[in-house]
């Protein structure tokens, strides 16, 4: 586990935000993760990631597709090159808003610290973190309102990522350790998995 500004400076990105859920005790993702056609971690389906890891960024020869994901689709994956993530909920696919009625209502509808990785219409990636749990500054926000605010945004397809203490966006070109948000434990937390942009 480490920062994902750390991660990120130690690989050379120009630009990240926190990966998938992982066990804060273990310090494993408890999320699918396959890269180069090892997988390093299978989704834990027994808890509340059976409601909610519906979805998948898969990024291959230097492009990246959201996707629909389920465990079935989990135990057929045979990538060989690149990367793929689950993570979820799939907040919109093909510039609709996709149907949270099987998610957890608790997790969907309360307000969070909030991430996000989005493909615009216009095929532009998207790094989105909401700041929350800091009452009257920055409060969080559900599910279904993130979805409504990337789509005015200009979003095509969107995937929630770990949310809460996790959310954190890291530019290179920012002074200082290059953080764009506050997360919400006042300092960034040491995440399972970071996605980053080179």
């Amino acid at each position: 586990r480490e920062e994902t500004s750390v991660a990120a400076r130690r690989s050379g990105a120009v630009a990240a935000i926190n990966g998938s859920y992982f066990d804060m005790k273990e310090g494993h993702s408890v999320c699918y993760l396959r890269k180069n056609g090892v997988v390093v971690d299978t989704t834990a389906y027994d808890n509340i990631l059976a409601t909610i890891a519906n979805g998948a960024l898969f990024i291959r020869h230097g492009k990246l597709k959201l996707t629909p994901w389920n465990k079935q689709k989990e135990r057929d994956c045979r990538l060989k090159r690149g990367a793929v993530l689950a993570s979820g909920p799939l907040m919109l696919l093909d510039g609709k808003v996709c149907d949270f009625s099987a998610c957890n209502p608790g997790f969907v509808n309360t307000k969070h610290p909030r991430s996000a990785v989005v493909l615009t219409t216009d095929k532009k990636i998207l790094l989105i973190v909401v700041d929350g749990r800091r009452k009257g500054v920055a409060e969080g926000i559900s599910i279904p309102h993130f979805a409504h605010l990337i789509r005015v945004l200009g979003g095509k397809d969107a995937l929630n990522l770990d949310g809460g203490g996790s959310s954190t966006l890291w530019s290179v070109s920012l002074p200082g350790h290059g953080v764009a948000n506050t997360p919400s434990g006042k300092t960034e937390r040491k995440v399972a998995n970071s996605l980053c942009v080179y």
